[in-house]
């Protein structure tokens, strides 16, 4: 079989640009995917179909995506893969249908459902379920519960002449890998092609960070006012190309799709999803031709027996101030009018019994707060400084005092205050998430195609075998001589977050490199680096194909997603914290030039 299915990621989260439908669809893609979904993203919508029964999905999926897309869809046959429909897929469905309508379209437009576990809570807090990483219980009265569902049923409704196929919550990868089943007919058991299929997913499913976005050599991408969404070629054997729209801006190179690899992983030998457990240890990158990248061998064994479930809840209310204190020693006024806020807040609460605060945060935007013991000591006399403070309580009208009492403090306490920034804070629910393992076989997952529902099979899985051996380490690089210099000189890096944890991968520039990041960079030195901000352990994973390394760093996030007051609540930051680290770096290499201030 020598046919190529070309896939276009066209949105990496609700609220991306709409630009990247048509951009992609004008390439003449066979299939576009959008992936708009996120744990908060999940209570938003659960909110909101609570509110409207007729909401609950990602509205700009309908107004103006397929608006857009539709004459194609029902013109020259493209196919539309989205998990737009979030937590109401039957209403998303029909709004499509309502759109086509006025058009006078006629799309075959499927939906998938069984990932809503809302109306089994009960059931499910009566299972004894604990939270996959620390432990805690099911929440008592959650908003949202939701599988993460695979690629089997995308796959089945595309096979069954689905147009348009519409699904709640599911992995991200899955809605790459469902139009390569039903293309190319792998089965349940392709383990090496489900796993490269959902690389494929997995590379893709963030839109522009496969194509330059949030590349660590920012300076080489041209054209961020155009970025190009990227399109992946995949061959029947799992293989594929990435690459991007012509005449688009951004930057396709194994460097720039190696990042977006690592992105977002914990052990790379065991990444588990519902349909294969994939082992990406000895993925190679290739470069293909301009702004081409081939990438291979990716593995996979079975799948586990679970799917994993995200629930979300209210766990309280936050506030968050800003403002920007100007002129001499502006650092130490802005902790002194932090401190005093708080005070004089607290104070007012405990009068009016409503408790302490649960959690507060002080932080001084501009002294590189945030690097703690490594901060620039040059920044401590900066004249410009944003004081945040962010406050967790229980109760609401607890952080309404809080709201009340920023801006008195613009004449009670330090001179040089200005630009608050939104006024008056707002006082906002915090969204908990906790996520378990429930066995696959208590889920009953469905098609809806035409009204007529059908139920799919999938495969039980099997438990997860026991952690391959840790390889022994190749030999290190004693004939090179070195210097001290920065882990940027010899590596680029991507950092994102898993519920309270963060992952860092890590990719030597050349081959070459990969022995001194291994000795320089050990889990103990990582979790030094980064002081007070990481509470657990960190751990350290090779990628031997990719000469890269992933660092997982355990609750480092304090809580992750909108439970966290930090500054950085998705751990985008900690890549580009950690390339300033100081390395030992061949003496052949010209350091980059310090701009510290």
């Amino acid at each position: 079989m020598t046919r190529t299915l070309r896939i276009g990621g066209a949105a990496g989260f609700w609220g991306d640009t709409p630009e990247g439908a048509l951009q992609v669809a004008n390439a003449g893609v066979d299939v576009i995917i959008f992936d708009y979904l996120a744990e908060v993203t999940m209570a938003i919508l659960a909110r909101a179909r609570s509110k409207n029964p007729e909401l609950g999905y990602a509205t700009d999926f309908v107004d103006p995506v397929m608006i857009q897309l539709l004459p194609q869809v029902c013109g020259r046959g493209l196919k539309v893969v989205a998990n737009a429909g979030g937590m109401n897929p039957r209403a998303c469905r029909d709004a499509v249908l309502g759109v086509a309508e006025k058009l006078g379209l006629s799309p075959r437009v499927a939906i998938v459902t069984g990932d809503d576990l809302i109306d089994r809570t009960a059931e499910l807090a009566a299972m004894g379920l604990h939270e996959i990483d620390k432990g805690t219980p099911f929440p008592d009265k959650p908003w949202s519960v939701n599988a993460y569902l695979g690629a089997l049923p995308i796959a089945k409704a595309l096979a069954a002449g689905a147009d348009i196929v519409i699904t709640g919550r599911c992995v991200d990868s899955a809605l790459v890998l469902g139009p390569l089943i039903a293309e190319f007919g792998w089965s349940a058991g392709d383990y090496d092609r489900l796993a490269a299929g959902s690389l494929a997913g997995h590379v893709i499913e963030c839109g522009c960070q496969a194509t330059g976005g949030n590349f660590s050599d920012w300076q080489e991408v041209p054209g961020w006012e155009n970025m190009g969404f990227p399109i992946a070629e995949c061959a029947a054997d799992g293989s594929f190309v990435v690459t991007k729209p012509e005449g688009t801006g951004g930057l396709v190179t194994p460097l720039s799709v190696g990042e977006q690899v690592v992105y977002e992983i914990g052990d790379p030998g065991r990444y588990i999803l519902p349909d294969v457990v994939c082992d990406f240890t000895e993925v190679r990158l290739e470069t293909a031709g301009p702004d081409r990248v081939l990438v291979t061998g990716a593995r996979g064994r079975a799948p586990t027996p679970d799917y994993k479930v995200s629930t979300t809840f209210l766990d309280g209310y936050r506030s968050t101030a800003m403002f920007t204190l100007v002129g001499p020693d502006a650092v130490g006024k802005a902790k002194r009018v932090g401190e005093a806020i708080i005070a004089r807040t607290r104070r007012l609460m405990t009068d009016q019994n409503f408790g302490d605060y649960r959690r507060t945060s002080i932080k001084l935007l501009g002294s590189e707060h945030q690097y703690g013991d490594h901060a620039n000591p040059a920044l401590a006399a900066s004249r410009e400084i944003v004081l945040r403070l962010d406050v967790h309580h229980d109760v609401r009208d607890a952080l309404a005092i809080f709201a009340r009492e920023i801006a008195p403090a613009g004449l009670a306490m330090a001179p040089g205050r200005c630009g608050l920034f939104g006024g008056r804070p707002r006082v906002t629910p915090i969204v908990g998430h906790r996520a378990f393992l429930v066995p696959k076989t208590a889920l009953t997952i469905s098609i809806d195609i035409a009204m007529q529902r059908t139920e799919i099979y999938v495969p039980a899985g099997e438990p997860l075998d026991a952690a391959p051996g840790i390889p022994a380490e190749p030999p290190g690089t004693d004939s090179v001589r070195t210097k001290k210099g920065r882990l940027y000189d010899i590596a680029c890096a991507r950092s994102g977050d898993k519920g309270d944890n963060v992952n860092i991968g890590v990719i030597a520039r050349e081959p070459a490199f990969a022995p001194l990041i291994r000795l320089g960079l050990t889990p103990e030195r990582v979790r030094d680096y980064f002081g007070d901000l990481v509470r657990g352990t960190v751990r350290r994973f090779e990628l031997p194909g990719m000469n890269a390394f992933n660092f997982v760093l355990t609750e480092a996030l304090d809580g992750g997603g909108t439970s966290s007051l930090r500054n950085d609540t998705q751990g985008k930051s900690f890549a580009q914290m950690l390339l300033d680290i100081e390395i030992e770096v061949p003496e052949s290499i010209p350091s980059a030039p310090r701009k510290d201030i």
